[in-house]
């Protein structure tokens, strides 16, 4: 079988594709069942709606570990669409959001903050100082999570090829 993938762009700079394929979705569906069931395989994996979920094995897994997440949309009998999508596990980023929230929300408390010292005429260098530096802190959280992505290069690669033997 030829299979076309179609990429926004570098799988790593915008892990993104679609894959039209010339099979209905169940029998790509079943195939990845008994790919899971195999115990000499490095990766997780579950199914759910139409909806592939594939992960890291927990031996192989860190932090920065990536997950591949598949939807298989039906087009006809013998036809479907595989769209594809890379990302961090869930907590990851969940966490990497509550911070960027956080920072967002102390900024605008602290300007806020700095306007009412101005005002009042005031000693304002505390808020100052951290209008200053949380821009700096969110510039870091950026660079930090662009390692993460960087340190699971080789294991999204790996998936990706997981992916393309099964389908």
């Amino acid at each position: 079988m030829i299979v076309k993938e179609k990429r926004n762009s570098k799988i790593f700079l915008r892990p993104r594709f679609s894959i039209d394929l010339e099979e209905s979705s169940d029998i790509i569906l079943s195939r990845f069942s008994e790919a899971f069931v195999k115990e000499e395989i490095p990766f997780r994996g579950s199914i759910v709606d139409g909806h592939i979920f594939i992960s890291v094995s927990k031996e192989k897994e860190h932090f920065w570990s990536p997950q591949l997440h598949l939807e298989i949309i039906e087009k006809s009998d013998n036809k479907s669409e595989l769209k594809g999508l890379f990302g961090p596990k869930p907590q990851v980023w969940t966490l990497f959001m509550f911070v960027h929230f956080v920072i967002g929300v102390s900024f605008l408390g602290f300007f806020v903050l700095l306007y009412t010292r101005v005002s009042l005429k005031e000693p304002f260098v505390f808020p100052l100082i951290m209008m200053i530096l949380l821009p700096f802190i969110w510039v870091l959280l950026y660079f930090i999570g662009k390692i993460g992505k960087d340190t699971g290069k080789s294991q999204m690669q790996d998936l990706h090829d997981f992916m393309t033997q099964n389908i």
